[in-house]
C-alpha cells in the first residue's frame, strides 16, 4: 500500500469538523428573544471567548484540545449569528391581561391542575422549565388570549379547554 493512504500516527484521533447548526426558524420568521435570553447568550459568548478559548488554545500539542477549540469557535459563531439576527422583544407595558411574547402564562386544565408556560424565542426553549418556543402549538394557542379566557388546545392525549388564570412577565 502506498504511504499516501496511511496516517503517520494511527493512534491520533481523527478530526471531524463541528456540524453546522440547523436553522430552527421557518423562512421569513423573526428570531425573537427575550431581554434575559439575549443577555444569557452574550454571557455564554463572553465565557467561551474569555475563559474557555484561552485555556484550549494553550494546549497546542493536544489533538483533543484542537478539536474542542474548533467546536468552541463554531459555537461562538452560532451564538453571534443568533444575536445578529435577533429581535429583542421587551415585555409589554401593564396591564398584563393579554398573552404576548415573553409572558409566563398559567393555565388551569379541566381537572383543576395548573401549569405555567413561558413563551420564549426558539433559542431559549427549555422544556424542563416549560419554556416553549413562541412558534410551538401551545404558544400559538395561548398567544393574544386574555386573562380569564378559555382556549382549546389539542394535546397528544386529546383536546382540552385551558383557562388562563395568570399572565406575568419578567
Amino acid at each position: 500500500m502506498s504511504k499516501a493512504f496511511t496516517r503517520e500516527d494511527d493512534d491520533a484521533p481523527e478530526f471531524t469538523p463541528a456540524p453546522r447548526p440547523v436553522a430552527t426558524l421557518p423562512p421569513g420568521a423573526k428570531n425573537y428573544l427575550t431581554p434575559g435570553g439575549a443577555e444569557k447568550l452574550r454571557a455564554e459568548i463572553n465565557r467561551l471567548a474569555e475563559i474557555e478559548r484561552p485555556r484550549l488554545a494553550a494546549a497546542t500539542d493536544d489533538a483533543t484540545a484542537k478539536q474542542q477549540l474548533s467546536a468552541l469557535d463554531a459555537r461562538v459563531r452560532q451564538l453571534r449569528g443568533i444575536l445578529d439576527s435577533a429581535v429583542v422583544a421587551p415585555p409589554p407595558p401593564p396591564p398584563h391581561d393579554q398573552v404576548r411574547f415573553g409572558a409566563t402564562v398559567t393555565v388551569r386544565e379541566p381537572g383543576g391542575e395548573e401549569t405555567s408556560y413561558r413563551l420564549v424565542g426558539v433559542d431559549e426553549t427549555d422544556l424542563d422549565r416549560n419554556w416553549v418556543s413562541w412558534l410551538s402549538p401551545i404558544a400559538k394557542a395561548l398567544m393574544n388570549a386574555r386573562l380569564g379566557q378559555r382556549v382549546r388546545f389539542k394535546f397528544p392525549s386529546g383536546e382540552a379547554e385551558l383557562e388562563i388564570v395568570g399572565i406575568g412577565y419578567e
